[in-house]
């Protein structure tokens, strides 16, 4: 029968304590220690080098060295041990660093103690787990970029327009080419400043000179 180590670093204690508690109900479990922070759980391991576990769960807001700093400080010492960060934080440059820095798992605090228990044995056995919210984070983030085809959301006399700026040309010297009154040109230049998420005229130019247009 598997018995997986697993340690917890979390400084609230009403978490913590719900943690320990999930881990103790489970016979496959062996809770090695429960540290409040970074420092307590490096010190715990000097004091006692035996005590290695197999999974850390660890938070990301914690007093003194945060979560993600101290993800290579645990490594450091226990290399071989998986990471599971278990935390409120739920943006992208967070989940990114956490992950960079040596986490296999991410996990939202709102996922319930059940499943954060399945990510323990999920973890031990070699695999990773996201919350469904961070997965999709993750997937959101290497989506490829859809390119934007601006000419379709301009009209031909949109585009004219657009031509004789980038010529150089005043508003009255475009109503003048085109035969329309200045002040359907302001309309038209408000219409594509609208139309193409722009707020300067350098903006429409550069777009129809990067041949985005």
């Amino acid at each position: 029968m598997e018995e997986i180590a697993v340690a917890i670093i979390e400084d609230d204690p009403v978490i913590r304590a719900s943690l320990v508690k999930s881990v103790e109900m489970y016979p496959a479990m062996n809770l090695v220690f429960a540290a409040g922070s970074v420092e307590d759980a490096l010190d715990h391991l000097d004091d006692n080098p035996s005590d290695i576990p197999d999974v850390v769960m660890m938070d990301i807001g914690l007093p003194g060295m945060d979560g993600i700093s101290g993800i290579p400080q645990v490594k450091e010492r226990l290399e071989k041990t998986n990471i599971i960060m278990l935390t409120t934080y739920e943006e992208q440059e967070k989940i990114f660093a956490a992950l960079c820095a040596g986490a296999c798992s991410y996990i939202s605090k709102r996922t319930s103690l059940k499943q954060i228990m399945d990510a323990i044995f999920t973890v031990y056995r070699g695999g990773s787990y996201m919350s469904p919210s961070i997965a999709r984070k993750v997937v959101e983030h290497f989506k490829p970029i859809q390119a934007v085809n601006h000419t379709e959301k301009l009209s031909d006399r949109q585009l004219q327009i657009v031509e004789h700026l980038s010529d150089g040309k005043s508003y009255k010297a475009i109503a003048d080419v085109l035969k329309i009154s200045i002040d359907t040109v302001r309309f038209h230049i408000k219409k594509i400043y609208k139309l193409l998420e722009v707020n300067t005229k350098l903006d429409v130019i550069n777009l129809y000179r990067d041949g985005k247009l």
